[in-house]
Protein backbone atom coordinates (compact mmCIF):
# COMPACT_ATOMS: atom_id res chain seq x y z
CA UNK A 1 0.00 0.00 0.00
CA UNK A 2 1.21 3.47 -0.63
CA UNK A 3 0.28 6.92 -0.16
CA UNK A 4 -1.21 8.73 2.70
CA UNK A 5 -2.34 6.04 5.87
CA UNK A 6 -5.57 6.44 6.92
CA UNK A 7 -6.60 8.24 9.35
CA UNK A 8 -8.25 6.55 12.71
CA UNK A 9 -10.36 7.76 15.15
CA UNK A 10 -10.34 5.12 18.36
CA UNK A 11 -13.42 5.41 20.80
CA UNK A 12 -12.36 3.77 24.04
CA UNK A 13 -9.23 3.04 25.80
CA UNK A 14 -10.05 0.41 28.48
CA UNK A 15 -8.66 -2.69 28.16
CA UNK A 16 -9.94 -3.22 24.69
CA UNK A 17 -8.62 0.43 23.08
CA UNK A 18 -5.62 0.54 24.64
CA UNK A 19 -4.02 -3.26 24.68
CA UNK A 20 -5.89 -4.80 21.18
CA UNK A 21 -6.63 -2.00 19.01
CA UNK A 22 -4.35 1.06 19.54
CA UNK A 23 -1.35 -0.83 19.24
CA UNK A 24 -2.78 -2.98 16.09
CA UNK A 25 -3.70 -0.07 14.33
CA UNK A 26 -0.52 1.62 14.63
CA UNK A 27 0.99 -1.30 13.31
CA UNK A 28 -0.67 -1.53 10.53
CA UNK A 29 0.77 -0.16 6.82
CA UNK A 30 -2.56 2.29 5.36
CA UNK A 31 -3.71 3.05 9.18
CA UNK A 32 -2.55 5.93 11.18
CA UNK A 33 -4.14 6.52 14.65
CA UNK A 34 -5.01 10.02 14.80
CA UNK A 35 -7.40 10.67 17.81
CA UNK A 36 -8.37 8.52 20.92
CA UNK A 37 -11.86 9.49 22.66
CA UNK A 38 -11.33 9.14 26.28
CA UNK A 39 -12.81 11.68 29.42
CA UNK A 40 -10.71 9.75 31.63
CA UNK A 41 -7.49 11.80 32.42
CA UNK A 42 -5.46 9.03 33.21
CA UNK A 43 -6.17 7.43 30.12
CA UNK A 44 -5.87 10.83 28.36
CA UNK A 45 -2.06 10.63 29.88
CA UNK A 46 -1.90 6.82 28.76
CA UNK A 47 -2.72 7.27 25.28
CA UNK A 48 -0.54 10.72 24.54
CA UNK A 49 2.58 7.71 26.01
CA UNK A 50 1.58 5.09 24.04
CA UNK A 51 1.15 7.37 20.93
CA UNK A 52 3.14 10.93 20.67
CA UNK A 53 1.19 12.04 17.93
CA UNK A 54 -2.23 11.30 18.84
CA UNK A 55 -5.14 13.78 19.38
CA UNK A 56 -7.21 12.96 22.39
CA UNK A 57 -11.01 14.28 22.75
CA UNK A 58 -13.09 13.72 25.61
CA UNK A 59 -15.84 12.95 24.37
CA UNK A 60 -17.37 10.89 21.05
CA UNK A 61 -19.11 14.29 19.71
CA UNK A 62 -16.00 16.21 19.52
CA UNK A 63 -14.55 13.03 17.20
CA UNK A 64 -18.22 13.50 14.84
CA UNK A 65 -17.80 16.85 14.90
CA UNK A 66 -14.68 16.94 12.71
CA UNK A 67 -15.74 13.59 10.48
CA UNK A 68 -14.05 14.85 7.60
CA UNK A 69 -11.29 14.62 8.70
CA UNK A 70 -11.01 11.23 9.76
CA UNK A 71 -11.78 7.86 7.22
CA UNK A 72 -12.45 5.49 10.06
CA UNK A 73 -13.83 4.95 13.54
CA UNK A 74 -13.14 2.07 16.19
CA UNK A 75 -15.76 1.62 18.58
CA UNK A 76 -14.10 -0.19 21.50
CA UNK A 77 -15.96 1.40 24.24
CA UNK A 78 -18.68 -0.20 26.86
CA UNK A 79 -20.78 -3.01 24.91
CA UNK A 80 -24.08 -1.12 25.47
CA UNK A 81 -22.82 2.30 23.99
CA UNK A 82 -22.04 0.14 20.60
CA UNK A 83 -25.17 0.67 18.41
CA UNK A 84 -25.85 4.50 19.09
CA UNK A 85 -21.71 5.26 18.42
CA UNK A 86 -21.72 2.98 15.46
CA UNK A 87 -24.75 4.20 14.16
CA UNK A 88 -23.48 7.83 15.23
CA UNK A 89 -19.96 7.42 13.23
CA UNK A 90 -22.29 5.71 9.88
CA UNK A 91 -24.63 8.92 10.38
CA UNK A 92 -21.23 11.30 10.03
CA UNK A 93 -20.13 8.98 6.62
CA UNK A 94 -17.64 6.65 8.55
CA UNK A 95 -16.98 3.49 8.06
CA UNK A 96 -17.19 1.92 11.23
CA UNK A 97 -14.84 -1.16 13.37
CA UNK A 98 -16.72 -2.49 16.26
CA UNK A 99 -15.51 -4.38 18.90
CA UNK A 100 -17.67 -7.59 19.83
CA UNK A 101 -20.30 -7.91 20.41
CA UNK A 102 -21.78 -5.70 18.13
CA UNK A 103 -24.85 -5.29 19.29
CA UNK A 104 -26.73 -6.65 22.40
CA UNK A 105 -29.28 -8.52 19.84
CA UNK A 106 -29.40 -9.70 16.44
CA UNK A 107 -32.09 -7.58 15.16
CA UNK A 108 -30.22 -4.52 16.46
CA UNK A 109 -26.99 -5.82 14.47
CA UNK A 110 -28.97 -6.09 10.76
CA UNK A 111 -30.43 -3.00 11.53
CA UNK A 112 -26.99 -1.56 11.66
CA UNK A 113 -25.34 -3.42 8.92
CA UNK A 114 -28.57 -2.13 6.53
CA UNK A 115 -27.18 1.20 7.70
CA UNK A 116 -24.01 0.77 6.55
CA UNK A 117 -25.34 -0.92 3.02
CA UNK A 118 -27.65 2.29 2.79
CA UNK A 119 -25.08 4.49 3.20
CA UNK A 120 -22.38 2.20 0.92
CA UNK A 121 -19.71 2.03 3.92
CA UNK A 122 -17.69 -0.46 5.25
CA UNK A 123 -19.22 -1.70 9.11
CA UNK A 124 -16.92 -4.35 10.60
CA UNK A 125 -17.26 -6.26 13.62
CA UNK A 126 -13.67 -7.04 15.58
CA UNK A 127 -13.43 -10.88 16.09
CA UNK A 128 -10.23 -11.17 16.55
CA UNK A 129 -9.68 -14.57 17.54
CA UNK A 130 -10.39 -15.88 14.36
CA UNK A 131 -6.77 -15.48 14.15
CA UNK A 132 -5.78 -17.46 17.21
CA UNK A 133 -2.37 -19.57 16.35
CA UNK A 134 -4.99 -22.62 17.56
CA UNK A 135 -7.62 -22.04 15.18
CA UNK A 136 -5.56 -21.55 12.39
CA UNK A 137 -4.04 -24.35 12.65
CA UNK A 138 -7.32 -26.54 13.40
CA UNK A 139 -8.55 -24.31 10.06
CA UNK A 140 -5.76 -25.94 8.21
CA UNK A 141 -6.34 -29.46 9.49
CA UNK A 142 -10.03 -29.49 8.59
CA UNK A 143 -9.72 -28.18 5.03
CA UNK A 144 -6.58 -30.60 3.94
CA UNK A 145 -8.79 -33.72 5.68
CA UNK A 146 -6.86 -34.60 8.42
CA UNK A 147 -9.50 -35.37 10.85
CA UNK A 148 -11.97 -36.67 8.37
CA UNK A 149 -15.17 -35.63 9.10
CA UNK A 150 -15.41 -33.60 11.75
CA UNK A 151 -18.23 -35.09 14.40
CA UNK A 152 -17.63 -33.21 17.77
CA UNK A 153 -16.02 -29.52 18.04
CA UNK A 154 -14.85 -28.91 21.74
CA UNK A 155 -13.89 -25.54 22.80
CA UNK A 156 -13.02 -23.94 26.03
CA UNK A 157 -12.41 -20.46 27.27
CA UNK A 158 -11.76 -21.01 30.64
CA UNK A 159 -10.38 -18.71 33.60
CA UNK A 160 -9.47 -19.10 37.05
CA UNK A 161 -10.63 -16.12 38.78
CA UNK A 162 -12.37 -16.50 41.88
CA UNK A 163 -12.41 -13.44 43.02
CA UNK A 164 -14.76 -10.84 41.47
CA UNK A 165 -13.16 -7.64 39.49
CA UNK A 166 -15.71 -5.23 39.30
CA UNK A 167 -17.05 -3.04 36.79
CA UNK A 168 -19.87 -3.49 34.03
CA UNK A 169 -18.70 -6.07 32.26
CA UNK A 170 -19.62 -8.36 35.80
CA UNK A 171 -23.20 -6.21 36.42
CA UNK A 172 -26.40 -7.78 36.19
CA UNK A 173 -28.06 -5.13 34.78
CA UNK A 174 -29.47 -6.18 31.50
CA UNK A 175 -28.65 -2.97 29.58
CA UNK A 176 -25.00 -3.64 29.94
CA UNK A 177 -24.68 -6.39 27.91
CA UNK A 178 -22.09 -8.34 30.56
CA UNK A 179 -21.44 -11.81 31.36
CA UNK A 180 -19.59 -14.22 29.84
CA UNK A 181 -21.96 -15.82 27.27
CA UNK A 182 -21.56 -12.47 25.54
CA UNK A 183 -18.12 -11.77 26.02
CA UNK A 184 -15.83 -15.10 25.46
CA UNK A 185 -19.42 -16.92 24.31
CA UNK A 186 -18.68 -14.20 21.11
CA UNK A 187 -15.64 -15.69 20.36
CA UNK A 188 -16.30 -19.38 20.89
CA UNK A 189 -19.67 -19.23 19.09
CA UNK A 190 -17.83 -17.09 16.05
CA UNK A 191 -15.61 -19.47 15.60
CA UNK A 192 -17.75 -22.86 16.09
CA UNK A 193 -19.79 -20.71 12.75
CA UNK A 194 -16.83 -20.17 10.99
CA UNK A 195 -15.63 -23.71 11.08
CA UNK A 196 -18.98 -25.81 10.40
CA UNK A 197 -21.66 -23.02 9.23
CA UNK A 198 -25.36 -22.44 10.34
CA UNK A 199 -26.48 -23.60 13.85
CA UNK A 200 -30.47 -25.51 13.73
CA UNK A 201 -30.55 -25.56 17.58
CA UNK A 202 -29.22 -24.45 20.65
CA UNK A 203 -29.11 -25.74 24.28
CA UNK A 204 -27.36 -24.31 26.88
CA UNK A 205 -26.74 -23.59 31.04
CA UNK A 206 -25.82 -20.56 31.98
CA UNK A 207 -24.35 -20.40 36.38
CA UNK A 208 -23.58 -17.45 38.18
CA UNK A 209 -20.78 -19.18 40.76
CA UNK A 210 -19.25 -16.49 42.81
CA UNK A 211 -20.29 -14.51 45.86
CA UNK A 212 -21.02 -11.78 45.08
CA UNK A 213 -21.24 -12.10 40.84
CA UNK A 214 -24.32 -10.78 39.81
CA UNK A 215 -24.28 -12.62 35.96
CA UNK A 216 -23.26 -15.51 34.41
CA UNK A 217 -19.72 -16.74 34.81
CA UNK A 218 -19.88 -20.31 33.98
CA UNK A 219 -21.33 -21.38 30.91
CA UNK A 220 -22.10 -24.02 28.21
CA UNK A 221 -23.49 -24.53 25.22
CA UNK A 222 -24.80 -27.54 22.58
CA UNK A 223 -24.81 -26.54 19.24
CA UNK A 224 -26.21 -28.57 16.87
CA UNK A 225 -24.55 -27.45 13.14
CA UNK A 226 -26.82 -28.18 9.81
CA UNK A 227 -24.45 -29.78 8.73
CA UNK A 228 -24.15 -32.35 11.46
CA UNK A 229 -21.44 -31.14 13.61
CA UNK A 230 -22.32 -30.61 17.34
CA UNK A 231 -20.43 -27.72 19.24
CA UNK A 232 -19.79 -27.97 22.91
CA UNK A 233 -18.80 -24.72 23.89
CA UNK A 234 -17.39 -23.82 27.60
CA UNK A 235 -16.72 -19.95 29.08
CA UNK A 236 -16.01 -19.87 32.68
CA UNK A 237 -14.45 -17.77 35.12
CA UNK A 238 -14.44 -20.41 38.09
CA UNK A 239 -12.67 -23.08 36.61
CA UNK A 240 -9.52 -24.26 38.96
CA UNK A 241 -8.14 -27.16 36.36
CA UNK A 242 -8.20 -25.78 33.07
CA UNK A 243 -9.14 -28.14 30.31
CA UNK A 244 -8.31 -28.19 26.43
CA UNK A 245 -8.27 -25.13 24.54
CA UNK A 246 -9.82 -27.58 21.37
CA UNK A 247 -10.76 -31.29 20.98
CA UNK A 248 -12.10 -32.32 18.04
CA UNK A 249 -13.12 -35.28 16.98
CA UNK A 250 -13.26 -36.34 13.27
CA UNK A 251 -14.20 -40.04 11.43
CA UNK A 252 -10.07 -40.26 10.91
CA UNK A 253 -8.34 -38.80 13.78
CA UNK A 254 -8.95 -35.97 16.67
CA UNK A 255 -6.55 -32.81 17.45
CA UNK A 256 -6.51 -31.68 21.27
CA UNK A 257 -4.47 -28.26 21.63
CA UNK A 258 -4.27 -26.83 25.42
CA UNK A 259 -3.18 -23.13 26.08
CA UNK A 260 -4.49 -19.89 24.80
CA UNK A 261 -2.86 -18.20 21.69
CA UNK A 262 0.14 -15.83 22.98
CA UNK A 263 -1.07 -13.24 21.63
CA UNK A 264 -2.92 -11.12 24.29
CA UNK A 265 -0.83 -11.64 26.99
CA UNK A 266 1.87 -9.81 24.57
CA UNK A 267 -0.10 -7.12 23.72
CA UNK A 268 -0.80 -6.59 27.57
CA UNK A 269 2.84 -6.98 27.99
CA UNK A 270 3.33 -3.88 25.85
CA UNK A 271 4.63 -5.99 22.49
CA UNK A 272 4.23 -5.37 19.55
CA UNK A 273 3.77 -6.99 16.24
CA UNK A 274 6.77 -7.98 14.30
CA UNK A 275 9.53 -10.99 13.71
CA UNK A 276 8.64 -14.02 15.59
CA UNK A 277 5.17 -12.58 16.81
CA UNK A 278 2.34 -15.05 17.61
CA UNK A 279 4.41 -17.93 17.60
CA UNK A 280 4.76 -20.67 20.39
CA UNK A 281 6.93 -23.22 21.62
CA UNK A 282 6.87 -26.63 20.36
CA UNK A 283 6.28 -28.11 23.80
CA UNK A 284 2.94 -26.19 23.44
CA UNK A 285 1.93 -27.51 20.24
CA UNK A 286 -1.29 -29.81 19.41
CA UNK A 287 -1.59 -33.47 19.37
CA UNK A 288 -3.33 -35.21 16.35
CA UNK A 289 -4.06 -38.92 16.56
CA UNK A 290 -6.52 -41.70 17.34
CA UNK A 291 -7.07 -44.48 19.55
CA UNK A 292 -4.56 -42.99 22.22
CA UNK A 293 -4.60 -39.78 24.73
CA UNK A 294 -2.66 -37.28 24.13
CA UNK A 295 -1.52 -36.91 27.60
CA UNK A 296 0.36 -40.52 27.20
CA UNK A 297 1.97 -39.90 24.26
CA UNK A 298 -0.89 -40.39 21.81
CA UNK A 299 -0.49 -39.28 18.22
CA UNK A 300 2.09 -36.73 16.95
CA UNK A 301 2.53 -33.01 17.49
CA UNK A 302 1.07 -30.78 15.16
CA UNK A 303 3.56 -27.06 14.60
CA UNK A 304 1.00 -24.46 15.52
CA UNK A 305 0.44 -22.10 13.18
CA UNK A 306 1.95 -18.14 13.94
CA UNK A 307 -1.30 -16.02 15.48
CA UNK A 308 -1.94 -12.95 13.50
CA UNK A 309 -4.08 -10.44 14.75
CA UNK A 310 -2.57 -8.09 12.69
CA UNK A 311 -3.89 -9.31 9.57
CA UNK A 312 -7.63 -8.39 10.75
CA UNK A 313 -6.51 -4.42 10.67
CA UNK A 314 -4.63 -5.09 7.35
CA UNK A 315 -7.49 -6.52 6.00
CA UNK A 316 -9.70 -3.37 6.75
CA UNK A 317 -7.22 -1.23 5.10
CA UNK A 318 -7.56 -3.56 2.34
CA UNK A 319 -11.47 -3.70 2.02
CA UNK A 320 -11.13 0.42 2.39
CA UNK A 321 -7.97 1.39 0.17
CA UNK A 322 -8.44 -1.59 -2.81
CA UNK A 323 -11.93 -2.56 -1.89
CA UNK A 324 -11.20 -6.00 -1.02
CA UNK A 325 -13.69 -8.06 1.59
CA UNK A 326 -14.52 -6.96 5.04
CA UNK A 327 -13.00 -9.38 6.83
CA UNK A 328 -15.68 -10.21 9.47
CA UNK A 329 -18.87 -8.34 8.42
CA UNK A 330 -21.96 -7.51 10.89
CA UNK A 331 -24.26 -10.51 9.08
CA UNK A 332 -21.79 -12.80 10.09
CA UNK A 333 -22.19 -11.65 13.66
CA UNK A 334 -25.81 -10.94 13.77
CA UNK A 335 -25.33 -14.78 13.00
CA UNK A 336 -23.63 -15.07 16.33
CA UNK A 337 -26.09 -13.15 18.39
CA UNK A 338 -28.62 -15.53 16.80
CA UNK A 339 -27.15 -18.42 18.55
CA UNK A 340 -26.35 -16.13 21.75
CA UNK A 341 -29.85 -14.88 22.44
CA UNK A 342 -30.88 -18.67 21.74
CA UNK A 343 -28.67 -19.74 24.54
CA UNK A 344 -30.30 -17.28 26.94
CA UNK A 345 -33.35 -18.26 26.53
CA UNK A 346 -32.43 -21.77 26.56
CA UNK A 347 -30.44 -21.30 29.67
CA UNK A 348 -33.59 -19.71 31.27
CA UNK A 349 -36.58 -21.45 30.12
CA UNK A 350 -34.61 -24.48 30.43
CA UNK A 351 -35.31 -25.91 26.57
CA UNK A 352 -33.63 -26.82 23.43
CA UNK A 353 -34.22 -23.82 20.91
CA UNK A 354 -34.67 -24.67 17.49
CA UNK A 355 -33.63 -21.67 15.28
Amino acid sequence: MTGTPLRVGLVGYGLAGSVFHAPLIAATEGLALDTVVTSNPERQQQARAGFPDVRVAATPDELFARAGELDLVVIASPNKTHVPLATAALEAGLPVVVDKPVAGTAAEARELAALAEERGLLLSVFQNRRWDNDFLTLRGLIAEGALGDVHRFESRFERWRPQLKGGWRESGDPAEIGGLLYDLGSHVVDQALVLFGPVTSVYAETDIRREGARTDDDTFLALTHAGGVRSHLYVSATTAQLGPRFRVLGSKAGYVKHGLDPQEAALRDGLRPGTGWGTEPEELWGRIGSGESPVTGGGHPVPTVPGDYPAYYAAVAEALLEGAPNPVTAREAAAALDVLEAARRSALEKVTVTL
